[in-house]
């Protein structure tokens, strides 16, 4: 499975936020940390805080920073609110997508149980488990 460049960013957010959770992050300084657009980080974390899992304030000490404990976000959970509209194959997309061996195809249900179980196994671990130590920088996480 790929996960999209939104999801991608998504988590990299939580797991800074993580690992500061008392401080409040600015999209001008994510952005600049993750060589992103202040557009499209702006747009992740919107998602986010429409999900519960950040909350966001203006002005100075404002920023965006994680509303609930890394321990109680599950992985697959963020996941699958990243990936809602992205379906793993174009058959899974609306009603059968555009297959012309729907109701033919035996790989279809291989791989909803092979989404499934990915999901369930990132459902077992939490942001707590992958965030960034306090004061470490992306730059200074090895590779």
């Amino acid at each position: 499975m790929r996960l999209t460049s939104f999801t991608d960013y998504g988590l990299r957010m939580l797991m800074r936020m993580a690992g500061a959770p008392d401080r409040g992050f600015s999209t001008a300084e994510l952005a600049a940390e993750f060589g992103l657009s202040r557009h499209h980080l702006t747009k992740i974390i919107q998602k986010l805080a429409r999900a519960g899992y950040v909350t966001t304030r203006r002005g100075g000490g404002g920023g965006a920073m994680l509303s609930r404990p890394a321990s109680d976000i599950r992985l697959g959970q963020v996941i699958r609110l990243l990936e809602d509209d992205q379906p793993l194959v174009e058959c899974f997309a609306g009603p059968g997508g555009d297959c012309t061996i729907d109701g033919h195809c035996r790989l279809k249900n291989r791989l909803r149980t092979a989404e499934a179980a990915f999901l369930a196994d990132l459902d077992r671990s939490t942001l707590a488990d992958i965030a960034l130590r306090p004061g470490l920088r992306l730059e200074e996480v090895p590779a």
